[in-house]
C-alpha cells in the first residue's frame, strides 16, 4: 500500500498539532510507521486519503456498533443539525435518551449527560466524594478512566501504594488521594481499606479495555461489592467502553454485581462526542441544581449527539439478536487469529466479551496489568504493520481493545483471518 499522502499530511500536522495527533495513541508510536489519515468510512470499512481500504476493527474505539455512516444514525444527525447545532438549553432529546437508558438498568433512576468519558468519570468521582464526605478513591493498575488529574497515577513497588503522578503537570498533593490496587486481586483492595478509612469510592472497568481486553472475574466483583458495602464506600463501574458493547446492558448484562454509580460513553453518542454518569435518585439528588455537588457543561446534552445516541440505542433495543451475531463474529475472528499463531508456534492468547475482543502475544492468560505487560510488544508491532499492509485496521496499541460492528461481514472476517496467517508467518520469520 502507498501512504504518500498520509506521510505528507502527518508532516503537516506535526507543525501545528503536538505529535501530529489529538490523542497520543493515534501517532502509531508503539507500532511504528506513519498513521493513515482517514477520509471516510462506509459500513465495516475505512478509506484513507491515499485511497487504501481497510477492514475496520477499531470502529472509532467502540461507538460505531452499526459501522460507519449508518443510515438511521446519519438521518437522525442530519435532521437534528438542520434545526441548530447547539442551544445551551434543555431539549426533549435529552429526556428521551435518558429514559431509554433508565429503562434498561435496575438501580439507575437518573442520568446526567456530559461531553466525554473523561468528564463522566471525573464527575462521578466528585459526586461519590460529595455523597460520602470522603476524599480518597481506589483505582486499579491498568484501568484507564480518562486523563483527569486524580486518575493519572502509576503504581509503586508494592502491591498497594498511594498514587504518584504519572504525568508532569499533575500535583502530587492531588494524586495522594488515589490508592492503587491490582485488578482481579481482592487482597490488594482489602489492603487499601486497611491503609485508609477515608475511601469515598472504588472505580473499576468491569471489563477492562485499556490494558487489552481483560474482564474482571465474577468472584472478584462479588467480593469487591461486599467490601464496599462493609466500609460504606460507593462502587463505580466505568462502562464508557463496555456499556451497550459487551451486551445491551454492558457488563451489567454479564455480571450479577450492581454498582452504585455507572459511567457511560461511546455507543450512547453513536459516534458523536458524549458521556454520561447515572445512579439512583438518592445519590443523584446530591447533584446540582438539586444538591450541593456542582457539575456543568455548556455542550452537555448537545442535541446532535443526543439524536445520534437515541437512534443507535433504539436500534439496538429493537434488535437484541444482534449481540448474538456480534459475539459469534468476534469469536470466529479471534479463533482464526489463534489458529494462525498456533500454525507458527507463536505464544498467543485471546478473549471476547460480546462485540469486544482482545489478544496478547503471551503464553498465559491475562488477569491483570502485570500479566498484560508480559505481552511481546515487538511481535505485536510486526503483526500490526503486516495486517495494516494487508488492509486490516487493528487498534494501534497492544493495550487496546478491538470491536466488531454489525456491518462487519463474514467475508471481512475471512479476509482478516487470511491476513493473520500471512502476518504471523512474518512474525515468526522476524523474531
Amino acid at each position: 500500500m502507498a501512504y504518500d499522502k498520509s506521510i505528507e499530511a502527518f508532516e503537516a500536522a506535526n507543525k501545528v498539532i503536538p505529535g501530529g495527533v489529538d490523542s497520543p495513541v493515534r501517532a502509531f508510536g508503539s507500532v511504528g510507521g506513519t498513521p493513515p489519515f482517514m477520509e471516510r468510512g462506509e459500513g465495516g470499512y475505512l478509506f484513507d486519503i491515499d485511497g487504501n481500504r481497510y477492514v475496520d476493527f477499531v470502529q472509532s474505539w467502540g461507538p460505531l456498533i452499526f459501522g460507519h455512516a449508518d443510515k438511521d444514525v446519519e438521518k437522525a444527525v442530519i435532521e437534528t443539525a438542520k434545526k441548530g447545532l447547539s442551544f445551551g438549553a434543555p431539549t426533549e432529546l435529552e429526556t428521551q435518551l435518558a429514559g431509554e437508558i433508565v429503562s434498561l438498568f435496575d438501580g439507575i433512576d437518573k442520568v446526567r449527560f456530559v461531553s466525554s468519558g473523561t468528564e463522566a468519570v471525573m464527575s462521578a468521582i466528585r459526586l461519590a466524594r460529595g455523597v460520602t464526605g470522603r476524599d480518597n478513591i481506589i483505582k486499579f493498575k491498568g484501568c484507564y478512566h480518562g486523563h483527569s488529574d486524580s486518575l493519572l497515577v502509576q503504581a509503586g513497588s508494592g502491591a498497594v501504594t498511594f498514587g504518584a503522578p504519572s504525568s508532569p503537570g499533575v500535583p502530587a498533593d492531588l494524586t495522594k488521594h488515589t490508592l492503587l490496587a491490582t485488578y482481579n486481586d481482592i487482597e490488594s483492595v482489602t489492603a487499601c481499606f486497611r491503609d485508609s478509612e477515608d475511601i469515598a469510592c472504588v472505580i473499576i472497568e468491569p471489563i477492562a479495555g485499556n490494558m487489552g481486553l481483560v474482564p474482571a472475574e465474577e468472584e472478584f466483583l462479588v467480593a469487591l461489592r461486599t467490601l464496599c458495602d462493609m466500609h460504606g464506600t460507593l462502587l463505580i463501574f466505568d462502562e464508557v467502553m463496555s456499556g451497550f458493547r459487551a451486551s445491551l446492558k454492558g457488563a451489567q448484562g454479564i455480571t450479577a454485581v450492581k454498582p452504585d454509580i455507572v459511567t457511560f460513553g461511546k455507543v450512547i453518542g453513536g459516534g458523536m462526542p458524549v458521556g454520561a454518569f447515572a445512579s439512583n435518585t438518592a445519590i443523584m439528588s446530591h447533584l446540582s441544581p438539586e444538591g450541593p455537588v456542582y457539575q456543568a457543561g455548556t455542550l452537555s446534552g448537545n442535541p446532535v449527539a443526543m439524536a445520534a445516541g437515541l437512534a443507535s440505542l433504539k436500534k439496538l433495543k429493537s434488535n437484541p439478536s444482534a449481540y448474538i451475531e456480534l459475539a459469534a463474529k468476534a469469536k470466529r475472528l479471534t479463533e482464526g487469529f489463534q489458529a494462525a499463531a498456533n500454525a507458527e508456534e507463536i505464544p498467543f492468547v485471546t478473549d471476547v466479551r460480546g462485540s469486544m475482543f482482545g489478544f496478547f502475544f503471551s503464553d498465559k492468560s491475562v488477569k491483570d496489568f502485570d500479566d498484560a505487560q508480559q505481552n511481546n510488544e515487538q511481535a505485536f508491532g510486526i503483526f500490526h504493520r503486516e495486517m495494516l499492509s494487508r488492509g486490516i485496521y487493528l487498534a494501534c496499541s497492544a493495550y487496546e481493545t478491538g470491536f466488531i460492528s454489525v456491518a462487519t461481514t463474514e467475508a471481512m472476517i475471512d479476509a482478516a483471518i487470511t491476513a493473520a496467517y500471512e502476518s504471523m508467518r512474518v512474525v515468526a520469520d522476524t523474531l
